[in-house]
């Protein structure tokens, strides 16, 4: 990277600060989260008897769920923007490298939305609905809500997939367009 003008240095060191807080707090809300929806589910299983019960330990999941995301899509969202907006075509970085980098065949590969530990703690928020002889209505309303949220994950992992070349496209565009390019 080129030496930048004092400001531009100033918002470039607050924007790296950011992504690494931002992603450091990923990581942990991922594990308190976790923790909580744990206890939660224990406690639901031993003292609630009705399979409509395991709907809060849910509704705790997808809320820690939600905050990974929004947490992943802003840190992939600031990197663009460093991209576009403080490396050059001149002086690749590590935004450009990183992303150039990719996932190499065979090197080893992270879920930075955490996607197997949350469907497998779905799983097993579900099992007491299954164990309890619910009702087709209970089956059918919390099994559903179970499915929605594993639908959610997919859907959440889709995007995140292809987050980085639409946000890398549109930063470029906004650059475009204060510069005054077509």
């Amino acid at each position: 990277m080129t030496m930048m003008p004092g400001r531009a240095h100033e918002e470039y060191i607050a924007l790296r600060a950011t992504i690494r807080e931002r992603g450091t707090t990923r990581v942990w809300v991922f594990a308190g989260g976790i923790v909580a929806w744990a206890a939660l589910a224990v406690a639901t299983a031993a003292l609630a008897s009705t399979p409509v019960a395991t709907l809060l330990p849910l509704l705790v999941l997808g809320s820690v769920f939600e905050a990974v995301f929004a947490l992943h899509v802003g840190v992939e969202r600031v990197g663009r923007y460093l991209q576009v907006f403080h490396e050059t075509d001149d002086a690749s970085s590590w935004e450009q490298t990183a992303m150039a980098f990719g996932r190499p065949k065979g090197a080893a590969s992270i879920d930075a939305l955490f996607a197997v530990p949350f469907l497998l703690a779905a799983a097993f928020n579900v099992a007491p609905l299954l164990v309890a002889d619910p009702t087709r209505a209970e089956l059918v309303f919390v099994g559903g809500a179970h499915a929605l949220f594993v639908l959610r994950l997919a859907v959440a992992r889709d995007s995140a997939a292809k987050q980085r070349a639409i946000d890398l496209e549109r930063f470029r565009q906004l650059k475009r367009e204060a510069s005054g390019e077509p």
